[in-house]
């Protein structure tokens, strides 16, 4: 019986990494494609955010929402990996609520560079960074009570670190101006599907597995 509940405990998180780690490259793979295809857009001066409009644009749409269920799945996955009393709600609900910025995020309308600023490009800039910023929170409160466990304290230096990156990263991006606007935002957007992506492979190791 001790054997089947582990056996049951440790496919759980291997289900829910397996299912964040699909996520994430189908969003990877769909947001790489639509920038390509888009010829009237270059994409070190336009933000990812004014691809959800025009050419192809549904499909990045969809590529949202795919990223928020994987964010979801994956909070799920570390909630039921990390032991009782060596575990917090918070990280997960994080995710959750940055998986709804980006649910709003593509659905909002941006504002447009020669265009007056409208409610719905408000409320589209305000789920993005909302979202951007309970991502990068989340990543660092997941790393963290990574520390308080034996299996998951290898990883802890590793995703620590790399979670601080994207939250400075997030604030340099905000803060600072000094490069393409586009080129700013995905190298920031780059660093965090770089740990969402670490991640989820750690939940679909075995335990004990500690190879990066």
């Amino acid at each position: 019986m001790t054997r089947q509940v582990q056996r049951h405990d440790t496919a759980r998180p291997h289900r829910f990494g397996a299912m964040a780690l699909i996520g994430i490259w189908l969003f990877i793979v769909v947001a790489v494609a639509v920038q390509c295809l888009r010829t009237d857009l270059h994409w070190q001066e336009a933000p990812l955010s004014f691809y959800l409009l025009g050419a192809w644009s549904h499909w990045l749409q969809v590529a949202y929402f795919v990223l928020a269920a994987a964010l979801c799945a994956l909070g799920a996955g570390y909630y039921v990996a990390l032991p009782g009393g060596r575990r917090s709600a918070a990280p997960w609900l994080l995710f959750a609520c940055a998986g709804i910025g980006l649910c709003v995020t593509a659905l909002a309308h941006s504002n447009l560079p020669g265009h007056a600023p409208t409610l719905e490009g408000w409320v589209h800039g305000t789920a993005a960074q909302a979202a951007f910023l309970c991502v990068t929170v989340a990543m660092l409160l997941q790393s963290w009570w990574m520390r308080a466990n034996a299996r998951w304290r290898a990883r802890f230096p590793v995703a620590f670190a790399l979670a601080w990156l994207c939250f400075v990263a997030l604030w340099v991006d905000v803060l600072w101006r000094g490069m393409p606007r586009g080129l700013e935002q995905r190298w920031v957007i780059a660093l965090i599907l770089a740990w969402l992506l670490l991640a989820a492979s750690w939940l679909m190791k075995r335990p004990g597995d500690n190879t990066l």
